[in-house]
């Protein structure tokens, strides 16, 4: 029996048995959205004050003294936050063990209400280089709103951890293979374009922008995306949301032997997602599909699972498989990862992120790693 095979058995198991609960999942956990801790509709960066008092009061182990007095607030309509991570890495091969030290980010966000309904928000990572910027008007309050500038589109679940292949995959990191590994939502994709969202009846959420993905102008056709998230109210107790994504825009590449030409083929992305939170347990599962994303003529399919559990406040169980199928028609040649690990919210604001990760290919390699990861944030 294949490994992913035992996984969704282990999976499905994990389900039934725990007492049925990621970024997402806190929503999902609190049956809540993104909004409701994030100034961005679609979540990420910024926390509004509501997403700042959770992360003080409700997630850590230990929380600041009440009569410490802290806040996020510059002045009354200027919030900032931030956010640090860096890692301890091992690197397993078959010959080699070999650890090292990462710095991953280091991002400032800053947030100016302009009025109740318009709002400025800011980012930039002096690590990574990377520089968001947009205004948000919501032109009917918790219904319709208008974002407008450079920011990260939204598409499927946008889990932090950009490893996984539904987002950008391995980024090149540990194993590099020279090919693509994941979708394009690594943590440095940006576009400059505009996005509309839309409540419906507070049970569903649909966005869809259009924007550039470069800095050239005129050079290609704009990308596009939409995503629509269904979030059924089944109890106050029970979080719940499923839905669909989809993702086109033209890739630059050579059209290799014989004539190496610059072609510009439409890639088309496409999948469905779906959520489940009970108490302290979640589960989250994706499917995506990319036509002509590594080649010409071929399909590829990426897969995400991640369950968690709250074993006490402030420590969280999560384990994840990711999967990777560079060509739909081929068998055996997809990669298959095993994340397995916690996480150990200590003091408000602070996290340690300790994971090991089996990797799973044909043919068969000794490529797992392990990862310590420190994370601070406000």
């Amino acid at each position: 029996m294949k490994m992913y095979v035992i996984f969704y058995i282990i999976s499905f198991l994990f389900l039934f048995v725990a007492e049925a609960i990621s970024l997402p999942r806190f929503a999902l956990r609190e049956n809540s959205s993104c909004i409701d801790c994030h100034v961005n509709p679609t979540g990420g960066i910024i926390r509004n004050r509501g997403g700042w008092s959770y992360s003080k009061n409700m997630m850590a182990m230990i929380s600041p003294r009440s009569d410490f007095e802290m806040s996020n607030k510059i002045s009354e309509n200027i919030n900032f936050g931030f956010d640090v991570r860096g890692q301890y890495l091992l690197q397993m091969t078959d010959s080699t063990k070999k650890t090292d030290f990462q710095k991953m980010n280091a991002s400032l966000y800053t947030n100016i209400d302009l009025s109740e309904d318009i709002s400025f928000v800011a980012r930039y990572d002096f690590i990574q280089d990377i520089w968001e910027g947009y205004g948000i008007a919501h032109l009917i309050p918790e219904v319709l709103y208008v974002k407008g500038g450079t920011f990260s589109p939204n598409f499927g679940i946008r889990v932090d951890d950009h490893t996984a292949y539904t987002r950008g995959g391995d980024f090149g990191l540990l194993f590099t293979t020279g090919t693509k590994q994941g979708l394009i939502y690594n943590p440095m994709y940006v576009e400059s374009g505009i996005e509309v969202g839309v409540n419906l009846f507070e049970k569903a959420f649909l966005t869809a922008s259009v924007g550039n993905q470069g800095a050239a102008l005129f050079s290609e056709d704009p990308s596009f995306t939409t995503n629509l998230k269904i979030s059924p109210a089944i109890s106050d107790e029970v979080g719940l949301f499923f839905g669909g994504s989809l993702g086109i825009y033209r890739d630059r590449r050579s059209s290799g032997a014989p004539s190496f030409q610059i072609i510009y083929p439409q890639v088309k992305m496409y999948g469905g997602y779906f959520g489940f939170g009970y108490e302290g347990f979640t589960l989250m599962a994706e499917y995506d599909i990319a036509d002509e994303y590594r080649a010409n003529k071929i399909k590829s399919s990426f897969s995400m699972v991640e369950a968690s559990f709250t074993i006490f406040k402030g420590l969280d169980a999560v384990i994840r498989w990711d999967r990777f199928d560079p060509d739909t028609k081929n068998d055996d040649d997809d990669f298959n990862r095993y994340v397995m690990g916690f996480e150990f919210f200590l003091y408000s604001f602070i996290e340690i992120r300790p994971q090991y990760r089996i990797q799973s290919e044909n043919p068969s390699v000794t490529n797992n790693s392990a990862l310590i990861q420190f994370h601070i944030w406000y």
